[in-house]
């Protein structure tokens, strides 16, 4: 069997905070290794660490203790504006709330993260973005506002923004969360889809069906890997 190059490489990785007196350990020396195209689970109950991970392996919180390696690069040892750079090149978010700007098309809110990171992107923004509407079955709604969509739509918009940098990593937040059986099964299956086309996924879930929709799953408890 192919060993497949790392894409993340976490050892020891733990995060602590203070609630009054009180030390906190969100992450307890947690060591894993994603492998590039792998579609990885990160399961476990309300508490237990997943999104702290999350937010760890996306360069949107720092290790109290531990190294990061993304791709080749040591993000636990970048500056705040560093990290945000990194991560806006990078690495793509899907959240639970899908986070879409209200005032902008669903067109323009796909294109936002380019303008961020300032990238040109290949066969020009317009066609790189009609090319994701066409991927995630929304090319007839680039010109609506997500308030004209319903919940599955605005999150496959969420999932099309997250890929317009065409990064190496897509991390997603309970991405079913807010979304009926039938409509996060359609979610499932487009992560399923984008995984068949080589990317690495990372996913905090609950739902049973996309944890096992993965290649693999990563179960926390108390801030450690069981």
């Amino acid at each position: 069997m192919k060993e497949l190059t790392p894409v993340v490489s976490a050892i020891d990785l733990s995060k602590s905070y203070r609630r009054g007196r009180e030390e906190v350990r969100a992450l307890d020396s947690v060591s894993f290794e994603i492998g590039q195209g792998e579609f990885v689970a990160v399961t476990g109950p309300s508490g237990a660490g997943k999104t702290t991970l999350l937010n760890i392996v996306g360069c949107m919180d720092a290790p109290t203790s531990g190294r990061l390696r993304i791709g080749r690069k040591e993000v636990q040892d970048l500056s705040e504006r560093e990290r945000t750079r990194w991560r806006g090149q990078r690495i793509g978010f899907v959240f639970q709330n899908f986070s879409l700007i209200p005032t902008l098309t669903v067109a323009e809110n796909v294109a936002l993260p380019a303008l961020f990171a300032r990238r040109n992107l290949p066969r020009g923004q317009r066609a790189r973005v009609d090319e994701l509407l066409e991927l995630v079955g929304l090319e007839h709604r680039r010109d609506h506002r997500p308030s004209e969509l319903s919940g599955g739509e605005m999150q496959r918009a969420a999932i099309a923004r997250a890929l317009i940098n065409e990064p190496e990593l897509l991390l997603a937040d309970e991405p079913t969360g807010n979304l009926d059986t039938t409509t996060g099964e359609s979610i499932i299956n487009l992560f399923k889809e984008l995984h068949r086309k080589g990317l690495t996924i990372l996913v905090v879930t609950h739902n049973t069906s996309m944890a096992t929709a993965a290649e693999r799953q990563l179960r926390l408890l108390d801030g450690r890997l069981a």
